[in-house]
């Protein structure tokens, strides 16, 4: 019985180990490219760095006065003012209960855009609709602006291509836009830059923003890289809607093809008496004494590799927060509304007083309520926006006792302790822009609030704004140590002292390659064998 279960480790090892060890390569030639080129992204911050400036002396409605005029009512999720659509100043507005399609304001397939994202254009209280590409063209001649120079006031000339090249209309994905982020902007308008990067913008079809960027390099590499590694070729055809099971099986697949064949490396090897060949290996000089060898020194990390790709999935979401949903109004209060009647509010006031009090240039302002009042983000070059007090346009700073005292009602258990962090550590760290996990917003210094409760719910607070900026349970936190630090291996005492992280990721990288390149030469050989 013990021989016939071993026979068949072997044989499962063997022939599941010529079908993917293809696969395998594959993996490890793309991951190590995905080290250097991600997949292409637009991060927050580059995306503020590209819109143009909003002149503090344009004629621009306030926020109320624009959405009283465009027939917007009730309360709001999200309201910004920037020079984003077409390059003219508009109010994005996301209200808190989405519109019906169709409304009495000609809502059709456009009018309530982005996630229902209403665009009201900031000097005359229009809504904008259809995103037709002479707007995507204005767009991106906004981008491509070398200095930012302050619009606002109007769109860039109709006439004027800028050496813009329109590429046409993305209605589904194509190779660069799988990314779920992406669908409340569908379909996408694609236009190229006339840079030395040939870069290619993509632009909501719903909102007329720019949302993505992607120079040639990218898109080049993205092929042997992100795309591949992805199996994003599933994406986009009739196997769309398998995508996933199709990741996680093959993953699964993986996983044990590494352990069997772990198993019988090390039961074919004699660690004290050497074969007759005086080899501890029982296979001749060639492939298989290379693929035994290379397999036992880096079978584990070719294992930790594969395994963690499959945690990234989030396999039959066992890592979906148990954790209760968090209570923002007790740290926000009331959310933005419009006030039909009544005395002048935060919203009633012009957008040009907070833009001159920030007294930098300004590309977008955000209004937000915290601690029951609202409060105006101005985010200009900075990474961190000045916050003014909505009302009277002066700077403000959060008052700390109130922001906790505030803080204890996200949740209906008591606040174990606040931690107050001037740097990052295993749980709240930033990565490099191109990387899966980098280019979201990583300001410090930031509270941890530890929460008495049974999930051990930890959320990160902004202290300079407010914000939330990320909630994690005990089961984040299990998914945080089994797929991006065994994946991406970003340990921080490694991530600071590069490229001693390069040098390890490269050569753990090249042993799974060979390892893997080994056993399909020996796979190729046996199948011709076996044919023959």
């Amino acid at each position: 019985m013990r021989g016939s279960v071993k026979r068949w480790l072997f044989l499962t090892h063997r022939w599941l180990g010529i079908v993917l060890c293809l696969l395998f390569v594959m993996w490890f030639v793309s991951g190590m490219v995905m080290m250097y080129v991600g997949y292409p992204k637009l991060t927050p911050d580059e995306r503020r760095l590209h819109l143009p400036v909003l002149a503090a002396d344009a004629e621009l409605l306030s926020p109320a006065q624009a959405l009283r005029q465009a027939g917007v009512s009730g309360p709001l999720a999200d309201l910004r003012l920037a020079a984003a659509s077409g390059g003219q100043a508009v109010y994005l507005v996301r209200p808190l209960r989405a519109e019906p399609t169709g409304s009495g304001h000609g809502m059709g397939s456009h009018g309530a855009s982005a996630g229902g994202t209403l665009v009201i254009d900031a000097r005359r209280g229009e809504r904008l609709m259809d995103v037709a590409p002479e707007r995507a063209l204005a767009s991106a001649a906004a981008y491509m602006a070398p200095d930012g120079a302050a619009r606002g006031a109007a769109a860039p000339s109709a006439g004027s291509d800028h050496g813009l090249r329109y590429l046409g209309q993305v209605d589904g994905e194509d190779a660069f836009t799988h990314a779920r982020s992406l669908d409340a902007h569908r379909p996408l308008h694609r236009v190229q830059l006339p840079d030395a990067a040939d870069t290619w913008l993509y632009v909501s079809g719903r909102t007329g923003e720019v949302v993505l960027d992607a120079a040639r390099t990218e898109r080049l590499w993205s092929y042997v890289g992100t795309w591949i590694h992805w199996l994003y070729p599933f994406r986009g055809t009739a196997l769309d809607r398998y995508w996933s099971d199709i990741v996680i099986w093959l993953s699964i697949a993986g996983v044990v093809v590494t352990l069997v064949g772990s198993y019988v490396g090390i039961q074919r090897w004699r660690f004290r008496q050497a074969y007759r060949s005086g080899s501890h290996s029982p296979y001749q000089p060639g492939m298989m004494r290379w693929h035994h060898i290379v397999g036992l020194l880096f079978a584990l990390t070719t294992f930790t590799w594969i395994f963690s790709g499959l945690m990234s999935m989030n396999p039959w979401r066992i890592f979906d927060a148990g954790a209760a949903p968090l209570q923002t109004r007790a740290l926000q209060g009331e959310p933005l509304a419009v006030p039909r009647d009544g005395p002048a509010g935060a919203l009633d006031q012009p957008p040009q007083a907070l833009l001159r009090a920030a007294g930098a240039p300004v590309r977008e302002l955000r209004w937000v309520p915290v601690l029951g009042r609202v409060t105006a983000l101005a985010h200009g070059a900075s990474p961190r926006p000045q916050v003014l007090d909505g009302q009277t346009a002066q700077a403000l700073s959060l008052d700390a006792d109130a922001l906790r005292t505030a803080a204890q009602g996200l949740m209906q258990y008591p606040i174990a302790r606040v931690d107050v962090m001037n740097e990052y550590d295993l749980y709240y760290y930033a990565r490099a822009a191109h990387t899966m996990t980098g280019g979201n917003e990583r300001p410090l210094p930031v509270w941890r609030v530890v929460f008495d409760d049974p999930q051990a719910t930890w959320v990160h607070l902004d202290p300079h704004t407010g914000a939330i900026l990320g909630q994690l349970d005990t089961r984040r936190r299990v998914s945080r140590w089994l797929f991006t630090l065994l994946h991406s291996w970003d340990w921080l005492p490694l991530l600071t002292r590069r490229p001693l992280w390069d040098g390890l990721m490269l050569a753990l990288s090249l042993g799974g390659v060979l390892l893997s390149a080994t056993g399909v030469v020996i796979g190729w050989r046996r199948l011709r064998l076996k044919l023959r």
